[in-house]
């Protein structure tokens, strides 16, 4: 039987995570940002995604590095709530919204380099789409190969990445006035509930941009030296990529005022075209794009693994258990996942996506997971976990409250949209349990 072979070095998995992580998230929700804080002060929701994706960090590499499997949550929650317990409904519920939220971040990046294409080639709605979808069919033929070569080209990609951060940095360095946002982040500023809530509305596009720090958990199967490398991938991805986002919104408002900047649709080719001219505005958002392009590559991936790990285990449909017979990859998953992901990119709006992604997961797949690691460390022994957080609980009791704050800030109609979907995937689960006789059947 084809097995999933641990091919990932620290290197490649932390390329995997910063791809996933940059995409075209930071592009697009730069204005979107300072448009809720409306003022100097919108570094602070890009502070606050830093904090908890910390935080949540700390949960996800203790659940990695003990449980090194594909699929991520799939196994975290099944270990924490019991494996022929809740654990059954916790981790299918877990597969069943990825089943949905999944394709909503494949294609919410394929929506964001549409929109950016624009710049370059002016689109009509019915254009945009055309580009979206076919990126999506573009990833899925790249991802239709063996881990290893998989892990080359995310290097490649990667560095795409590095180039256009360090350029947009480099550029406010060297042409703007580069720490005056700083000077003036505290300018106007009130603590009162405006400002909370300001920060809430904004935190959901600013956390949007740093999801991804644990996609390598998703390919835990496929890391080598995962104990240490899983972690290790995790929080180098984080802190690197929070330097980076923080640098990039201040050297962009050091050449273009945050009033202007918050109603530009294509933020960062009007950066460069104020700096260097329009042939410069015009490679940074190719540069741009392949960014885009390397976050949707680096999602799906992640994200294919994830009703595979379900299948061979028995509680998802045997079909997406299969791997490719030469190439070792669960290709049913990839095609599967894409095919839904070509149809949400023809359908959703990208704010609508932004929204709806947090929405959706943050019940089980966050705050499920950082209530589960408390169940575990309350059963198994200390080494049971080659990671161990500081200060535990304290940074997964920060966790959760974060969580529930960014998910109330969603809005009630999306939250509301979010709990009708793991209602609906109980019932589903329940028919089954009864069908099947598991639990709380059996």
């Amino acid at each position: 039987m084809a097995l999933l072979e641990r091919r990932l070095s620290l290197t490649q998995a932390s390329a995997i995570n910063m791809i996933d992580m940059v995409g075209i998230g930071p592009f697009i929700t730069l204005p979107m940002v300072i448009g809720m804080m409306n003022g100097p002060y919108f570094l602070y929701a890009w502070i606050a995604g830093a904090f908890l994706s910390i935080v949540d960090g700390m949960v996800w590499s203790e659940l990695g590095a003990a449980f090194p499997r594909a699929g991520g949550s799939y196994n975290f929650l099944k270990e924490a709530y019991g494996k022929n317990g809740a654990g059954k409904m916790m981790s299918f519920l877990f597969v069943w919204q990825t089943m949905i939220q999944a394709p909503l971040v494949i294609a919410s990046a394929a929506i964001g380099f549409a929109k950016y294409f624009s710049f370059i080639v002016p689109l009509t709605n019915v254009t945009e789409k055309f580009v979206s979808g076919g990126v999506v069919i573009l990833i899925v033929i790249l991802l239709y190969r063996k881990i290893d070569a998989i892990g080359k080209i995310s290097i490649f990609l990667w560095s795409g990445v590095i180039i256009t951060m360090f350029w947009i940095i480099a550029g406010g360095l060297v042409h703007g006035n580069f720490l005056a946002p700083v000077r003036n982040i505290n300018s106007g500023l009130t603590v009162d509930y405006a400002f909370v809530t300001a920060i809430g509305f904004a935190s959901v596009k600013s956390v949007y941009s740093y999801l991804g720090y644990y996609n390598v958990c998703h390919l835990g199967s496929e890391i080598k030296n995962p104990s240490k490398n899983i972690p290790r991938s995790i929080f180098v991805s984080i802190a690197g990529i929070a330097v980076l986002y923080l640098l990039m919104n201040i050297s962009v408002v050091s050449v273009i005022p945050w009033e202007r900047a918050k109603n530009s649709e294509f933020v960062i080719s009007e950066f460069m075209e104020v700096l260097m001219g329009h042939t410069a505005a015009t490679i940074i958002t190719c540069l741009i794009l392949w960014v885009a392009f390397a976050s949707v590559f680096s999602a799906t991936l992640g994200y294919s693994r994830i009703p595979y790990a379900a299948a061979e285990d028995g509680e998802f449909f045997n079909v997406f258990a299969k791997l490719h017979p030469t190439k070792n990859f669960p290709y049913i998953s990839l095609l599967f996942l894409g095919s839904v992901a070509f149809i949400f990119s023809m359908l959703f709006k990208l704010s609508e996506a932004i929204s709806a992604i947090l929405a959706m997961r943050i019940m089980i797949q966050f705050i499920g997971q950082a209530v589960g690691l408390l169940i575990l460390r309350s059963k198994k022994n200390k080494t049971d976990f080659p990671y161990k957080m500081p200060l535990f609980p304290l940074p997964v009791f920060v966790a959760i409250a974060m969580w529930f704050f960014i998910l109330i800030s969603t809005g009630s109609k999306l939250m509301l949209s979010g709990l009708v979907v793991i209602f609906l995937g109980a019932i589903v689960y329940f028919i089954k349990a009864k069908i099947q006789k598991e639990w709380p059947f059996h």
